[in-house]
């Protein structure tokens, strides 16, 4: 097996994309950690809106930069702009390290001033489980909720349970369960992974905002996705789920994918319309 080092490397050659040239990046710290910022170039994009984005990579690879044209696709249909925050990786830091950075710059875009009701959240994978507990984790503490999530293929089951884990395996062209294994035990380390903060599948998920899950029918966290709309629907928590036939692991990452721009303008108008900004996406 490749060291992590390695891993990441192949990762980012992977999925990274050239960025936008309509959306304007630049580095910034949020909760104490690097961020990407994204705005788009457009002068009259001066609107309140604010996207919190989670990136995905089994809690041990990926970055801001590797998701940013999924951050900038969202944004497109924003007034305002977009914070992609770039938490501490596992082995180097287990869990709670992600889940604690995520929550730190959660609450540190409502101290700065932002209407919570002009903040949505989102992620894909490993990055929509944490958007899950950190929206959890923002309740317990009293905080406000976001006006909205979007999750692409949530990572939100560690324990590995669902029957896709059997069913999609050879199917999934990403990953086979003993990959998702050892990417969660690096996070995990020894802790108990039926936790709700580890997997909150298992959580009361009572006042969360507005879902939206999409995920592809192709893989192995097909069930996670699909458990968890049905855990939101139970805890009465207003819930979409979108199921794509025969389509991979967070597939909105194929930029040239017919489908993938599809979801994302999808996803773009569901969190438009939660946000009155609709028109922004039109």
């Amino acid at each position: 097996m490749q060291n992590v080092a390695e891993q990441r490397a192949q990762f980012a050659a992977m999925f990274t994309r050239p960025l936008p040239t309509d959306i304007g990046t630049s580095v910034t710290t949020l909760g104490g950690r690097p961020a990407l910022e994204l705005r788009k170039a457009a002068p009259s994009a001066e609107g309140q809106d604010v996207l919190l984005y989670f990136h995905g990579g089994g809690f041990v690879v990926g970055s801001p930069r590797v998701t940013v044209h999924i951050t900038a696709a969202l944004l497109r249909h924003l007034d305002g702009r977009a914070v992609s925050l770039d938490y501490r990786l596992a082995p180097e830091h287990a869990f709670p390290a992600a889940a604690d950075d995520c929550l730190a710059a959660y609450r540190e875009l409502l101290d700065s001033g932002v209407d919570p009701q002009r903040l949505v959240v989102a992620g894909d994978s490993a990055g929509a489980g944490l958007a899950v507990v950190t929206m959890m984790r923002a309740r317990d503490a009293g905080l406000p909720m976001p006006a909205a999530a979007v999750l692409f293929s949530p990572a939100v089951d560690l324990t590995l349970s669902g029957a896709s884990m059997r069913s999609k395996d050879g199917v999934d062209p990403f990953f086979a369960p003993a990959d998702l294994d050892w990417l969660f035990d690096q996070y995990t380390a020894g802790s108990d992974r039926s936790a709700p903060e580890l997997s909150p599948l298992f959580a009361d998920l009572s006042g969360l905002p507005p879902l939206l899950i999409q995920v592809g029918s192709s893989e192995l966290l097909l069930d996670d996705a699909v458990r968890l709309a049905g855990r939101a629907a139970a805890d009465e928590v207003a819930v979409t789920l979108e199921v794509a036939p025969r389509q991979p692991h967070v597939f909105q990452l194929d930029d040239g994918s017919a489908e993938a721009a599809a979801a994302l303008e999808r996803a773009g108008r569901f969190l438009a319309t939660r946000l009155g900004s609709e028109k922004e996406g039109s």
